[in-house]
Formats: structure tokens, C-alpha cells, sequence
């Protein structure tokens, strides 16, 4: 019998929060119902797992961090904040395309406005380059094409932290619609699950990449985790 998640095909919705398709209100809204998902369901504890195995392996005290499709840098701030209790320093940099999305982060970050498939930095700027539910907003073409971008720019490897797609995942983020503030979040959440790669499929797409190697871990409440290393 097949895995319940492959009963499931995926389908691509465009999302409100990507197109700014509401008011500042309820953008800012969405945003804080963001930062409550990476901070009590599984975002922000899957990175920081991936960045401080990288940290270990490689026996870096401190790392500099590229998170891309940012939004406000919440969640690189809390990874930053954990990790500095555990001796690791995360000296983070911001990209997104919105600039709506970065002026509502930490001015004394630095952020920059660009897209993430066309990264505007030099080859091995920084040590390891992230996203956070950025990989289900890409296509199967486009996904090995980010992972080969971040890897021209990083030292050391690729973090991709989403979703799995699975059919108990979307009832429970129906079951979820009290915690959320905006519309947007009512809309867009459905819409992630719905879109998001099973670990299997991100698998077979990573193999069109340059990585010399891909990890994929499972995480609390259907998080998924990448590592795809430079070397």
C-alpha cells in the first residue's frame, strides 16, 4: 500500500503573502503568525538543528548565514539566539525579494532585496545559505536551480527547512485556524501543505543538483529537513 502522503498529489496555489495581497495590517499579521509557527512548530528548531550539526562537523565556532526568502528575518533571529546559548556565533544576512517583508526586521541586519534563483553575491560569500517554507513555492525545475545558486555562493552547504506534504499535516493546519491572526495565514496555509514535496521527491529533484551529497531528516509535526553539501 502506498504511504498516505503519495495518496496525496500536489497542487500549486498562488499564496496570498507573496504577492502582498491584503493590507499592511493584515501582511504584518500574517508575518507574526509566521514567527509563532517557526517558533512553537517545528521551523525554527529544524534549522537551528541543521546549522549546529554543520557547526560541529566542521568545528566552526562561528558561521555566517545567508537566509533566503526571509521575509523579516524572525526565524534567522531565533536561530541566531539559540545558538549563541550553545557557543555557536550566527552572523546573519537577510535576502527577499519584497522589500515590504525586510523593512519589518531588524535595521541592524543586514538585508538585501533581490531574487533568491539569481543570488547578487560572489561565489563562496558565506558559509552556509538557508530558506525556510521558500522550497514549496519553487517548481521541480526551479528547486534543483536554487540548491545550484545557494551552492555557488556558500562554503559549506544548503539548509532547506519545509514542509511535507500529507494529509494528516493539512488537518491539522485547518485544526490550526484559531491560532492565526490574518486571512492571509488562513489562505496560505492550506495552500503550503498542499504544494510541499514529500521527502521522496525532494530526494529524486536534488539529484539534478551540484550537491556532492543530500541529507533529508524528518522533523517535529511535518517538518523536513536538507542539508546539501558543497563538498
Amino acid at each position: 500500500m502506498p504511504a498516505a502522503s503519495n495518496l496525496m498529489k500536489r497542487v500549486v496555489t498562488p499564496e496570498l503573502l507573496d504577492s502582498d495581497a491584503g493590507t499592511p495590517a493584515e501582511v504584518a499579521a500574517s508575518l507574526s503568525d509566521l514567527r509563532l509557527i517557526n517558533r512553537w512548530f517545528g521551523g525554527a528548531g529544524t534549522t537551528a538543528w541543521m546549522v549546529e550539526r554543520i557547526a560541529r562537523q566542521r568545528n566552526l565556532s562561528s558561521v555566517s548565514y545567508l537566509e533566503a526568502a526571509a521575509g523579516n528575518g524572525a526565524l534567522p533571529e531565533m536561530i541566531r539566539r539559540s545558538l549563541k546559548g550553545r557557543n555557536i556565533n550566527v552572523d546573519v544576512t537577510l535576502l527577499d525579494r519584497a522589500t515590504s517583508h525586510l523593512r519589518d526586521g531588524n535595521s541592524a541586519v543586514t538585508a538585501v532585496a533581490a531574487d533568491a534563483l539569481q543570488l547578487p553575491f560572489r561565489d563562496n560569500s558565506f558559509d552556509i545559505i538557508g530558506c525556510n517554507l521558500f522550497g514549496h513555492h519553487l517548481s521541480p525545475e526551479e528547486l534543483p536551480q536554487f540548491v545550484d545558486e545557494a551552492l555557488r555562493v556558500c562554503r559549506v552547504a544548503v539548509l532547506i527547512n519545509d514542509l511535507i506534504r500529507d494529509p494528516l499535516h493539512l488537518a491539522l493546519v485547518y485544526a490550526g485556524f484559531p491560532l492565526y491572526r490574518s486571512r492571509l495565514t488562513r489562505h496560505d496555509g492550506p495552500a503550503s501543505v498542499r504544494a510541499a514535496y514529500t521527502p521522496g521527491e525532494m530526494r529524486e529533484l536534488l539529484k539534478k543538483s551540484r550537491a556532492a551529497r543530500v541529507e533529508i531528516t524528518r522533523h517535529y509535526l511535518f517538518r523536513m529537513a536538507v542539508i546539501a553539501w558543497k563538498l
